[in-house]
């Protein structure tokens, strides 16, 4: 079966690429590589696990708390001795992808899947293992049995074999890993599909028709040997120039029946469709379940279209979620193709010209060269994925030879719950503004005490003054409660700082031009003394006064003789301001909410007065606020925050309970960041800064707490590389390496996966 040779634009693409991987140092030697093979055979090669058996095999096998099982080695170990992540990252997901393991914390031993548990006992435990022993060892005699310098012919009847001798396992990703570890001159170290296909036609190679996870193993191997790097170099240098998966996206450029508008597309740098009726969609792009929130706006704004609706409603979730950054759109009208390029942004409503087309997305137009792909798709469809046919993902590729760009990002928003009598958070705060009058809340940082103030405030402001939520008014009542540009509403913020003082808060002179052109002072009422008033004036309504960072202003002279007014029993009794001389009292109708971060080391001078006169609401990570969500699919966000913070607990002394790291750095608008390149951007731009600050730039607590995947101890540095879109494999790898358990946590392995949905035009 004779494939074509390489092009020799993609060939010299990669020697660049690999040139430049090898003076960066990034590339693991032929020496090395040998050693690390070496020791993996030595001690789980077939010898190894013939010799096994029992609950001894069982161990060995499949325990993932244990540090010397081969689990253990082929998903999280790395080190010197065996860098496992950069051999082939099989992280993510449940450890359901083992088919047996033994659920943490306990002796009970499982099977099935993230959908169907099942308990089973030691003994079954140790028979599947040994199938899966069995069946690993009937690999490796079909692996020692192919001929060097294989075809896809030799490969298709691989695949055949190893379907029949190890029916449970040539599927699975950490099978593949185990014999690719042991025949890495034969076996690339690709352990999905996805990837390797992705990779042949990002090479404009047609992968091999068929299934299986062996199929296109010559292909790599033939490249390999093309340019006489090792296996796991080529896959490297893939991975650095090819970036990881993404989907093609065909992008009609009429208006239904109406305008053509490639031209405003092209020259704005965008992609839009229409559907104008809709209004802005942000707010439903974040939410679970888009088609549905669609489906019923469609119903309303365009009832001709009822026969459509479920295939337009998911073009449109397809459009404003599914599309993610670094995607390929293909912009066509008809048959033809009029643009090719790359999505560099999210969803945005923009109503200006072109009429009709406000729902967009940024995109880098590589080629406007007008073309026809190989086999029509998506004729029909405004919003069509394009993929099922691999000549037309090459002839796009084609057109995209001249690089690649990458990954992704989609947001989020909350949903407030009905509220008469608050609940949770807010009804603690309640409480404590109930009892004293005023409270501050306090905890670690990302915690989300901004967050719960304001939404007690805006609730409680509201049903004060309304008689419902804040989330059940109308435009004009928000606007009561929150105030706008020109009136200040029942709830009013501000933040201290150490440049605050009694002239903002109370009253004070400010400078001011005159008429004539001169600069004057005049007496000036602060925000405290402006809401005071105002109180006084509508002692119907419930005033609230939020003040983050109550702790980095000087208490004693911002509050100055106030201070002793706030309590509740010396509401409404008067004294006389030293700049004005005016009578001054706070209303009984007043309340003060303060946010206080305990990671800052200014808490211990918090005034005592202020102290005994505010009530006090502590919130700490919550890791349930996060649920089942993970980043990408591969990091559970809740079980990971959690050993983190056990790791900070354990390394960064005795304050360490008030550094830990909030679940609100792991939410947008509400929602856990399930967008893997959005998680990596909150880990390098606030996680990981935080932490250096903690630890003192002490790398080797760092190393304790982050893990040496990640933490270059005697660099004295992160691996900020791991963060680019092209290493998510290595990061997911670092971040799970220091506490491997969680990935066997009930939370991680019963949590449903997402089913790909298929859309009526597809099927």
């Amino acid at each position: 079966m004779s494939v074509p040779p390489f092009d020799d634009r993609v060939l010299e693409s990669l020697r660049t690429t690999h040139d430049a991987l090898a003076r960066r140092g990034e590339l693991l030697s032929a020496e090395r590589l040998s050693a690390s093979y070496a020791v993996f055979r030595a001690r789980f090669g077939p010898d190894q696990l013939r010799a096994l058996d029992g609950p001894t095999l069982l161990q060995a096998m499949h325990t993932h708390g244990n540090k010397e099982s081969l689990v253990y080695w082929l998903e999280f170990k790395n080190d010197e001795e065996f860098p496992g992540p950069k051999l082939g990252s099989i992280s993510g997901g449940s450890a359901f992808k083992f088919r047996i393991f033994r659920r943490q914390g306990s002796d009970q031993w499982l099977k099935g899947n993230p959908h169907s548990e099942q308990a089973i006992s030691q003994d079954e435990a140790v028979t599947i293992a040994r199938q899966h022993r069995d069946q690993l060892l009937a690999g490796v005699a079909l692996l020692e049995a192919l001929p060097p310098g294989a075809d896809d012919a030799a490969y298709f009847a691989l695949q055949d074999a190893l379907n029949k001798a190890a029916p449970d396992l040539s599927g699975l990703t950490w099978a593949h890993k185990y014999w690719s570890l042991l025949f890495p001159d034969k076996l690339d170290d690709y352990h999905s599909e996805r990837w390797q296909r992705h990779n042949l036609l990002r090479l404009l190679e047609m992968p091999p028709p068929g299934e299986g996870l062996y199929l296109c193993a010559g292909r790599f191997v033939r490249l390999a040997a093309q340019f006489r790097w090792p296996m796991n170099q080529l896959t490297a240098t893939l991975n650095e120039r090819n970036g990881p998966p993404v989907r093609y996206w065909r992008v009609g450029t009429r208006l239904g029946k109406g305008p053509f508008i490639w031209p405003e597309m092209r020259n704005g740098n965008y992609a839009a469709i229409g559907w104008e009726a809709l209004g802005d969609l942000s707010a439903i792009a974040s939410g679970e379940d888009v088609k549905e929130a669609v489906r019923p706006l469609l119903e309303q704004h365009y009832p001709n279209d009822a026969k459509m609706l479920s295939r337009k409603a998911g073009e449109i979730r397809d459009f404003i979620t599914r599309m993610q950054t670094g995607d390929v759109i293909v912009a066509a009208d008809g048959e033809s193709v009029l643009g090719v390029g790359r999505v560099t942004g999210s969803y945005r409503y923009e109503n200006t010209e072109p009429a009709g087309a406000p729902h967009r997305r940024p995109v880098d137009w590589a080629s406007t060269e007008e073309w026809k792909m190989p086999v029509p798709e998506g004729l029909q469809t405004t919003v069509f994925p394009i993929g099922k046919h691999a000549k037309n993902v090459i002839e796009i590729e084609r057109k995209l030879l001249v690089g690649n760009q990458a990954p992704p990002a989609v947001a989020v928003a909350p949903v407030p719950g009905r509220l008469l009598r608050l609940d949770g958070v807010p009804g603690r705060i309640q409480a404590v503004l109930e009892r004293k009058g005023q409270a501050i809340i306090y905890g670690p940082p990302g915690t989300g005490k901004t967050h719960w103030s304001r939404q007690a405030a805006f609730d409680l402001a509201a049903l004060g003054g309304f008689g419902r939520p804040f989330a059940e008014l109308s435009p004009n009542e928000r606007d009561f409660v929150q105030g706008t540009a020109q009136t200040a509403g029942l709830v009013r913020c501000c933040t201290f700082h150490p440049a605050y003082g009694y002239e903002d808060f109370i009253e004070g002179f400010r400078p001011q031009q005159s008429t004539s052109g001169q600069l004057v002072f005049t007496r000036g009422a602060g925000i405290f003394k402006s809401l005071c008033d105002d109180a006084r004036r509508s002692s119907d309504r419930k005033f609230f006064l939020l003040i983050d960072e109550i702790n980095r202003g000087d208490i004693p002279r911002i509050f100055g003789e106030l201070l002793t007014l706030l309590e509740n029993d010396k509401r409404g009794m008067e004294v006389s301001l030293p700049l004005s001389g005016e009578r001054f009292s706070v209303p009984p109708n007043v309340h003060v909410l303060g946010t206080m971060n305990t990671a800052d080391r200014s808490i211990a001078l918090l005034d005592t007065a202020l102290r005994r006169r505010f009530g006090f609401v502590e919130l700490m990570p919550d890791v349930s606020a996060l649920g089942t969500a993970s980043a990408g699919g591969s990091i559970p966000l809740g079980p990971w925050l959690a050993a983190l913070n056990d790791r900070l607990r354990a390394h960064l002394g005795r304050d360490a309970r008030n550094l830990q790291i909030g679940h609100a750095y792991l939410l947008e608008n509400g929602r856990p960041v399930t967008d893997f390149a959005r998680f990596v951007r909150v880990l390098a731009e606030d996680l990981v800064p935080l932490l250096e600050e903690y630890c003192y730039e002490d790398y080797g607590v760092l190393v304790r707490i982050l893990g040496s995947s990640l933490v270059d101890e005697g660099r004295q540095r992160i691996r900020e590389e791991l963060f680019a879109p092209a290493k998510r494999p290595e990061l997911e790898q670092a971040l799970l390496e220091p506490a491997p358990e969680i990935v066997t946590a009930p939370n991680v392995v019963g949590a449903p996966e997402e089913p790909e949905e298929v859309d009526e035009a597809e099927a």
